[in-house]
Order: C-alpha cells, then structure tokens, then sequence
C-alpha cells in the first residue's frame, strides 16, 4: 500500500472516530451536561423534625386524666418519666418547660400550655377545653396553629367518675397559674435532653394505643372562653413550624433549624468535589412577662 493510500485511511479514521463522539453527545440529555448539582437522598443525612412531632397531643390529653389538679398536670407534663414532652423549640438539645394557667367559666375550663423559649417570650403551646354536660366531661384539645397547623384537634367523652381532675376543676376555688417562668422551676425539676424523634414516636404509639380521643378538623366544644395567652408567639424558635407568622420566618431564614430527625432520610446538595447536606427552617416568637416564684437554675 503506497503513502497517499495510508493518507487516506489515516483521515478516514479520523473522521470516523469524530462522527462517533459526536454522535455520543447528542444521545446524551442536554440537562446531564448543563444542569447544576441535583439533590441526592442520602440515608447517612438526618432531616430536621417539626416542632408539632415534640408533644403529642393526644397523649397531653391521656396524660390530663391522670391528674387531680392543675399543679400535678404540670408537674406531668415536665416530668421525664412518662416522656410525653420532648419539645425542643430553640433546638439547645433540651426538653422545654411547659408551663400551666387555667381558665374558663361555670360551664367550661380549659388549660393553656405555653413554653418560654427565651427571656420575655411566650409561645401558646396548645389548649385543652372541658365541658361539663350533665355526667358527662366533652375533652377538646387544640394545638396551636402556628405549631400544628390550622384546625387541629383532638376530642374525647369521658364519664366524671372517669376523670379525676373533674372533682377539682368545677368546684369554686381561684384559677390555677403556674408561678413558675423562663429560668425559674420547680426545685425537684431538671432540666433533661431530648430523645430522638424516632424513639419519641414509638413511645407515643405505645402511650396512645387505645386512647379514646379522635382527630378532628373542628372545634366540638361550644365555650366562649379565651386563652388568656392567645395570639402569642415567640419569634426565636428555630424548630420548623406549620403555620409561622411572618416574624418567625425571617428569624427562620436568619437561623435555620438544625434539629434533625434521627434514622430519617436527608438531602444532600452533590458536586464533583464536596457534598454538602442542607436542612430545612421555620420558626416563631414574641413577648411576655415571665412568672415569678419556685426555684432559679440554669436552662429554658
């Protein structure tokens, strides 16, 4: 074969080998060579946990049944024991206090739960209704909105001889209120860490199985009582909320929650060098008075 013939099939090849990657290119998707790092669900990568999966309420309202007065409700209700508590609105890896102030009138009490996730801030929690009608004790409890979202309730019937704080809660005496506040606790309370949310919900099924209260989307109870602690809001919480005023989405956006679901499944942000998890925000606060009275130590 002479030297123009080996030319030939040199540029030949050439040119074949050319239409080949060219050809590769274009059966290639045009977002696999443009498109930026996509997200990848990574198993090892935690999400981060709404503020409504650290207390359940329908275990608040199993737990209101145990109780003989408003003291004791909260004394339960911050007590480790039964583990029904596991908020964690500021996301400092401890369980915040929850604190108790009774209201209502003749016919219906209620309960406001509210936390203080810093000095001078108060943020209504949920709110538990009892109406009395006849023999018979009408249970609401309603979750806050920003919290648990709008509309969310919980409802049960209980016989009074069923309900041990009835005999207390109906009979004429002053309105029950925590004397307690942001950084002032009972002596024998302490403040202790937070479970993961895995473990919290497999206690809270176990706590709940059999309860008598129901999920609703609206309210049962006819009262005309108010949450003396309606409409507030803190605007520090970083935990994710359902439904956060616009002051808490901006402290939100400013301090993402870095609270994360333990065993849970992740995004993680990938590139062709580092990989980084992202994490998702939504937060709350606003201002109240603290109560004074009990025992000064350090925590919420």
């Amino acid at each position: 074969m002479n030297e123009k013939a080996l030319k030939i099939l040199g540029v030949f090849f050439v040119l074949v080998v050319l239409l080949s990657i060219c050809n590769k290119r274009e059966r290639q998707p045009r977002s696999e060579t443009t498109r930026a790092p996509q997200e990848q669900y990574n198993v090892n990568v935690q999400t981060v946990v709404s503020a409504s999966e650290g207390l359940n309420l329908m275990a608040v309202g199993e737990l209101l049944k145990q109780a003989q007065d408003g003291q004791e409700f909260e004394r339960l209700l911050n007590s480790p024991n039964n583990g029904v508590n596991n908020l964690d609105l500021d996301e400092d890896g401890k369980v915040d206090y929850i604190f108790v102030t009774e209201y209502g009138d003749n016919r219906v009490k209620g309960f406001s739960l509210t936390t203080q996730p810093a000095a001078g801030e108060v943020q209504e929690i949920a709110t538990i209704e009892v109406e009395k009608s006849g023999d018979q004790a009408n249970v609401q409890v309603q979750g806050n909105e920003q919290i648990y979202g709008r509309n969310h309730y919980y409802h049960s019937s209980f016989g009074l001889m069923d309900f041990v704080i009835l005999s207390w809660l109906f009979q004429p005496r002053p309105l029950f209120a925590s004397p307690y506040g942001y950084n002032n606790y009972p002596d024998s309370y302490r403040p202790h860490n937070t479970t993961t949310a895995q473990n919290y919900r497999r206690a809270m099924n176990r706590t709940t199985q059999g309860s008598s209260f129901s999920s609703s989307t609206q309210s049962r109870v006819n009262a005309n009582v108010r949450s003396p602690n309606a409409g507030k809001s803190a605007t520090s919480v970083k935990a994710p909320l359902k439904n956060p005023t616009s002051s808490q989405r901006a402290f939100q956006a400013r301090n993402p929650s870095q609270q994360v679901r333990s065993g849970g499944f992740g995004r993680q942000q990938s590139s062709s060098s580092t990989s980084r998890s992202t994490t998702r925000s939504s937060s709350v606060r606003r201002s109240a008075p603290s109560r004074s009275g009990g025992f000064s130590r350090g925590g919420k």
